[in-house]
């Protein structure tokens, strides 16, 4: 296929996934720590040959699928339909002024699809002008009749599991989508099927195994296993910060603006519950600790906030290819009171870490009036982490 060529992807993810059970769109919830949906649209967002990923959804999902995409590239989301037929036709349209000439159109309820599977994609229907992604049957199908009878027992080998991206040249499909429409046939549940209605021949190219569509909740349960099982590197590390008080009306602590008659004498924000926290990422990864990474004597560091640090931190365990199981840190201190703001500052941390606020603890002590903290000169903190990598030995 000429590098020239455009190409353009559509996720669908209109549906309701009643399927799924409760706890609303299945492309919304969670696995392996980020939204289903997320996943299935970063490996398009990120591949080099796309230049342009357009999201359908039902628009009272609007909110919530912002959310579930943020730091993605994509095209404004187009409005789904009644069907998945409907929704892709939407997808297509909305990308007709673009002008691709292949599009790539995948379910956002495939979270597990790779870089090799999309290239492969767009060079098969460079080839061929539509293709399909699709595995081998691996058990023995039958064909049975109203009354649950088996009637028939195809020949396995000429069977096939068909994935998506399904590929096509653009204005093949959507021409094909278009004649649908005015036809009144709505019944298509892909688009291969809809593009052997037009009269395309459609090839097959390799598929992947664990491109597997979510459909039942036992499939979220299974799938969890098995990025869990991936991730069997469970370390733990821990971090320790102190700063002293100074002139100020303010502190920075867990990334939350305090109220105080002091403020930190520090070369950043002196925020010294993210420091400790940072360290102890950083010491679970083995990976030096704040001050090789964030050293004091560069100036420009020179009042930096602390957020910065640890979504560098967080950055890294996912750069590794890892998780975040646990953060937890302890502040020592007289004053200011930690309990009213406990929750407020897991908030703030799970915010930065992207992580959910059941990962996050705060806990707050005093040291009975003993040492500088009990004299009030200035606040403790410890902290630890808890991450989970890939065995890489």
């Amino acid at each position: 296929m000429p590098r020239s060529e455009r190409t353009a992807a559509i996720l669908v993810a209109a549906g309701r996934g009643l399927r799924a059970g409760a706890g609303g769109p299945k492309q919304y919830r969670e696995i392996g720590g980020q939204a289903v949906i997320f996943r299935a649209m970063a490996a398009f967002c990120r591949h080099p040959d796309i230049f342009a990923v357009q999201p359908v959804v039902n628009p009272d999902d609007a909110l919530i699928f912002n959310a579930a995409v943020a730091g993605l590239r994509h095209q404004p989301p187009a409005p789904g339909g009644a069907t998945r037929q409907a929704s892709v036709h939407a997808g297509l349209e909305a990308l007709a002024a673009d002008k691709p000439d292949i599009v790539l159109i995948h379910d956002a309820a495939r979270p597990f699809v790779t870089a090799a599977v999309i290239s492969r994609a767009i060079e098969a229907a460079g080839r061929t002008g539509a293709a399909i992604p699709a595995i081998p049957v691996t058990d023995t199908i039958k064909q049975v009749g109203t009354a649950g009878d088996v009637e028939a027992t195809p020949e396995r080998a000429r069977l096939r599991i068909a994935q998506t991206p399904q590929a096509f040249r653009f204005d093949l499909i959507l021409d094909a989508h278009r004649r649908a429409a005015r036809e009144g046939r709505s019944d298509f549940t892909d688009d291969a099927a809809l593009a052997e209605w037009a009269g395309l021949t459609v090839a097959t190219f390799e598929g992947d195994p664990a491109n597997m569509k979510l459909t039942t909740p036992e499939d979220f349960v299974r799938e969890e296993a098995r990025l869990a099982a991936q991730l069997g590197d469970i370390r733990t590390g821990t971090g320790y910060d102190v700063h002293a008080f100074g002139d100020g009306d303010h502190l920075m602590i867990c990334g939350m603006r305090v109220p105080h008659t002091r403020g930190f004498l520090a070369h950043s924000d002196g925020d010294v519950g993210l420091h400790a926290l940072v360290d102890a990422i950083l010491g679970a990864l083995a990976d030096g600790d704040i001050g090789s990474h964030f050293p004091p004597s560069d100036p420009k560091w020179k009042g930096a906030a602390s957020d910065r640090f640890l979504k560098y931190a967080v950055d890294r365990v996912g750069a590794r290819g890892g998780r975040i199981a646990n953060l937890e840190v302890t502040l020592i201190c007289e004053r200011p009171k930690i309990g009213p703001l406990r929750d407020t500052m897991r908030a703030r941390i799970a915010e930065i870490a992207g992580i959910h606020i059941s990962r996050v603890a705060v806990k707050a002590t005093t040291s009975e009036r003993l040492g500088f903290t009990g004299r009030e000169e200035g606040i403790a903190a410890t902290a630890s982490a808890t991450i989970r990598l890939p065995w890489s030995e």
